[in-house]
């Protein structure tokens, strides 16, 4: 029967077990490619992080000291794992976690944030994942990459109201909501897609469908 054949799936040289479908959607099973490049990616993002928790912080601090609510803009450099996971490997999970990975390694590498990184990196990982799984992790392009940037967003407003935010009051949330979700399509959507096509242009990325959108050059 056909769905009992072996497949060797994109190109990967492996032979595997009968593939994941999903009505009409491709192939959802992780492979090996997946989960190491998966990895990569969450330790790279993590990295990253521990940078932009000083720079970012400042930029939240004088923001918020400009106008409070105004430091949201400041957010969405910490959601670029999800943004990038969801992107480029675009299996179920995938978002979540190399975002959530990320925040892993970041509070490893001494966080000021501590285990409350982990924490927002779950909300933040379950924003994308969530956009992703709307799409049956068939999204691409730019407009793909901000929706993602946006759903990692709202899982930081979201884990900011669990923890006390709307006391702050509504002019405040209004402005930090707001910002909070530019920054997720700016600097993580827009970001996050920058950097895959820099990524796929030179073939990095040939043994994804994401690289292969884009044609090297």
């Amino acid at each position: 029967m056909d769905d009992e054949k072996r497949v060797d799936i994109e190109g990967s040289g492996a032979v595997t077990a009968p593939p994941v479908r999903g009505a009409g959607t491709g192939v959802l099973r992780w492979r090996v490619v997946d989960i190491v490049t998966a990895a990569v990616i969450g330790v790279a993002c993590g990295v990253l992080f521990v940078v932009w928790n000083s720079v970012g912080y400042a930029w939240m601090l004088a923001a918020d000291a400009l106008t409070p609510g105004l430091g949201g803009t400041s957010t969405g450099i910490w959601l670029l794992g999800g943004v990038l996971g969801g992107l480029i490997i675009r299996k179920p999970g995938a978002a979540f976690f190399v975002e959530v990975l990320a925040a892993t390694v970041s509070m490893l590498m001494g966080s000021q944030f501590a285990m409350e990184t982990v924490f927002i990196g779950v909300a933040q990982g379950l924003g994308a994942e969530l956009v992703a799984m709307c799409f049956r992790y068939r999204g691409s392009g730019a407009p793909f990459a901000v929706l993602l940037g946006v759903g990692s967003a709202v899982g930081t407003v979201t884990y900011g109201i669990v923890q006390g935010n709307l006391a702050k009051g509504l002019a405040y949330n209004l402005i930090y909501v707001s910002c909070t979700l530019a920054s997720g399509a700016v600097l993580a959507g827009l970001v996050g897609w920058l950097l895959t096509r820099a990524l796929a242009r030179p073939g990095v990325l040939a043994r994804f469908a994401s690289g292969r959108e884009i044609a090297p050059g």
